[in-house]
């Protein structure tokens, strides 16, 4: 996200997540070399389909494209990574309004994993460089994903006016505000962007932690291990009766949530491997 963010102290040793060890013997490393490329050319390909399918889906229905990326491409993503998905807190979201979820960011793994454990139709938060993305790109542009130029403020503040469209015609919407993978470094500062938009819009702004995605799909190459992954939705924060001087505590508060549901779903370190 593209706005002014909150200056905040680096976060605690304790907030961050270790991802999986190297010292793995060379059989065993080799071996998940090979897995590694069968997983890698089947998101390729099963990407592909699925966004091809979506692209064909359109001329019936936009909202078709987005059940067919929570039923059909995400889950067997998800599989094929080895990730043991458990989450918690679905009687935090509400499937007759509108929300914007704010989640942590620690994998490109993410994205699907949202998709399954969110039970509702979600439209992304994007930087612009996903737009360039393979089969990634054209799957958010076809289904009205909403992609942020973060070096352009003004195009970023036109993003973000459309956010509020979109929340407001009924819409829900998820967005990283960290605005990057945090890389084992806990809870990014977030960045202010959304928050303006949740207040603009008067909905609820829901906070959602991700632990172990890292652990899975590291931030440094494709170094796919299993394990499981923790995502956990917490209550609403509502956002009735707040002006637009109110986004920057929002922000804090909706920061503070994410942290607390992340540390309570903390996974041991190096638990798995």
């Amino acid at each position: 996200m593209p706005m002014t963010s909150e200056t905040q102290p680096a976060p605690h040793p304790a907030h961050a997540t270790a991802a999986p060890p190297r010292g793995e013997p060379l059989p065993l490393r080799l071996g998940y070399v090979a897995l590694n490329l069968v997983q890698a050319a089947f998101v390729a390909v099963w990407t592909a389909f699925c966004v091809s399918a979506a692209c064909v889906a359109l001329l019936v229905s936009r909202r078709l494209p987005l059940v067919m990326a929570r039923h059909l491409w995400a889950p067997p993503l998800v599989r094929i990574s080895g990730a043991r998905l458990e989450v918690s807190g679905h009687d935090n979201v509400r499937r007759d309004e509108p929300q914007i979820f704010v989640s942590n960011h620690q994998s490109m793994l993410d994205i699907a994993l949202v998709f399954q454990a969110i039970p509702v139709n979600l439209r992304f938060v994007l930087k612009k460089e996903l737009a360039y993305v393979p089969f990634i790109g054209l799957f958010a542009w076809a289904t009205g994903m909403i992609f942020v130029d973060r070096k352009n403020r003004r195009a970023a503040v036109a993003s973000l006016e459309r956010v509020g469209r979109l929340v407001r015609a009924g819409r829900t919407i998820i967005a990283f505000p960290e605005g990057t993978r945090s890389r084992g470094q806990g809870i990014l500062p977030f960045k202010k962007g959304v928050f303006v938009s949740a207040v603009a819009a008067q909905v609820p702004v829901v906070p959602v932690a991700i632990e172990g995605a890292d652990r899975v799909l590291p931030s440094d190459g494709f170094r796919v291990r299993p394990s499981v992954v923790r995502v956990k939705i917490g209550t609403p924060i509502p956002t009735q009766g707040l002006s637009q001087p109110d986004a920057e505590h929002l922000m804090r508060q909706a920061r503070e949530a994410v942290t607390s549901l992340y540390d309570s779903i903390r996974l041991p370190p190096a638990s798995l491997h």
